[in-house]
This record gives C-alpha cells, sequence and structure tokens, in this order.
C-alpha cells in the first residue's frame, strides 16, 4: 500500500453523499490502497446518526427546515453546512485491529497540523467527556476530537465491516444559520480558513505522514448506477431514515 486515491466531489445531497461512502466501503476490499474523499453539500443538511431516533430531531429547532439522512455511523447529530467533509475507507484484515483507532487519530493529528499554516492552535480531546446525550456530535467530546480554545471543530466516526473500515466527519469552518450555537473556526479564532485551502494543506499533511503517492480514483458508469441505487433504495428512504 504506497498510494492514496483522491475523491474529490461536487455538492451532493445527504442520500449521494452517504451512498458514495457506503459504495467506498463495500469495495474497499476491492483495491489495495486507502481512499481519501472530500465532499460538499447541496444545502445545509442534517445527519442523524445511526442510533439516533428521529423523533429527537424536535430538541434542535433551528434545524427543523433542513433535510436529513441517517448515518451508517454512530455518533450525534451533524449539521453539514459551513464545513469541510471528508471520508477514509481502507481494506483492514481485523476489524478489530488497533490500527482502526491510529488512522483515527492520524487524520486529526495531521488536521492538527495543518491548521498550524494559519497559525492556529488546536489540540485534541485527551478523554471521553460526559456530554453522550447531547443530540448534536458537536456538543459531544470524545477522545481524539479536535478543538480550539475549548470548543469542538472537528469530529469523526467509524463503521467497520468485514475486511474494511470507514471513517467519515466534519471539520467547521464557520457557524451556521441551522446550528447557530456552534462555532466554527472562524469564530473561535477569528480567521477564515477557506475550504479549498485547507483540504489542499490537510491532504499535503496525510500523503507525507503516511508516505503515500496521491493518484486518482476513477469511477465508471457501473460504479454510478450502483451508488445511485444504494442512494434510491437505501439513504433516501424512510425505512431507512425514520427507521427508529
Amino acid at each position: 500500500m504506497n498510494r492514496l486515491l483522491l475523491l474529490t466531489d461536487t455538492s451532493g445531497n445527504g442520500a449521494w453523499n452517504m451512498a458514495v461512502d457506503e459504495w467506498l466501503l463495500q469495495t474497499a476490499g476491492d483495491r489495495a490502497s486507502p481512499v481519501l474523499r472530500f465532499y460538499r453539500w447541496t444545502e445545509p443538511t442534517l445527519s442523524l446518526g445511526y442510533f439516533q431516533h428521529h423523533a429527537d430531531r424536535a430538541q434542535h429547532v433551528s434545524s427543523q427546515n433542513c433535510p436529513f439522512v441517517r448515518r451508517a455511523s454512530g455518533g450525534g447529530a451533524i449539521i453539514h453546512d459551513q464545513e469541510l467533509t471528508y471520508s477514509l475507507t481502507l481494506p483492514l484484515n481485523d476489524r478489530f485491529s488497533s490500527s482502526a483507532l491510529d488512522y483515527y487519530y492520524d487524520l486529526h493529528r495531521s488536521l492538527v497540523e495543518a491548521l498550524q499554516e494559519w497559525s492556529i492552535t488546536a489540540t485534541l480531546v485527551d478523554t471521553d467527556q460526559r456530554e453522550d446525550a447531547a443530540f448534536l456530535c458537536f456538543q459531544r467530546r470524545a477522545a481524539g476530537d479536535v478543538t480550539i480554545a475549548g470548543a469542538k471543530i472537528a469530529g469523526s466516526a467509524q463503521r467497520r465491516s468485514a475486511g474494511s473500515i470507514l471513517q467519515h466527519g466534519s471539520v467547521l469552518l464557520a457557524t451556521s444559520r441551522a446550528a447557530p450555537e456552534l462555532p466554527g473556526i472562524k469564530q473561535a479564532t477569528g480567521c477564515t480558513v477557506k475550504h479549498d485551502d485547507l483540504l489542499c494543506c490537510w491532504q499535503a499533511r496525510l500523503l507525507s505522514h503516511w508516505n503515500l503517492t496521491a493518484h486518482n480514483l476513477q469511477i465508471n458508469s457501473h460504479d454510478l448506477t450502483t451508488i445511485k441505487r444504494l442512494a434510491d433504495r437505501r439513504f433516501a428512504a424512510d425505512t431507512w431514515n425514520r427507521r427508529r
């Protein structure tokens, strides 16, 4: 494994974005290399953690008008708006391997290093804290979360399957109108960090840290058909999104 496959997507809706991540997870075993994907959202969208109840949306008034999708990963709800969103998928021989956690920390440590380019000091949370009941992911604190002056600005979740792993997460660049209580990097530091600038800097840090070379991942028409089927039949369906 000496290369990192890159996929930088245009904007998609919630069902599409989750379907692409699911497809990458399902096909990770067919590739010898990890895939790093960056993507955007067509509109502010709320994603529920896999185990959250749809009825709990009533707790968060500001996002009531946002479309929503249920993730295949756990954790709290996220308002995807003023953010940089990523996913990492890779083959993994042992789904319970400690290396899965290593990737979690590698991504977050490299983000901390990337933010230093803007003279921003970010730190990782040392241990889990007792905000697990919070509806929003960014009001919870788990070991490895990225914070600036106490404000959580990046968090990730993993889903493991036989032979592969998916990690996806968000970096809050600025406050969203759909979640005004959550500060982004701009509010925490007064510094405007542009989406594409952070993407390039973070990507470069990861390539250097893992000693990998970058190659673009090609998605063919058959792959797109499979992804669309996943989007339509699972992630856009009430049987999935309102299952709890």
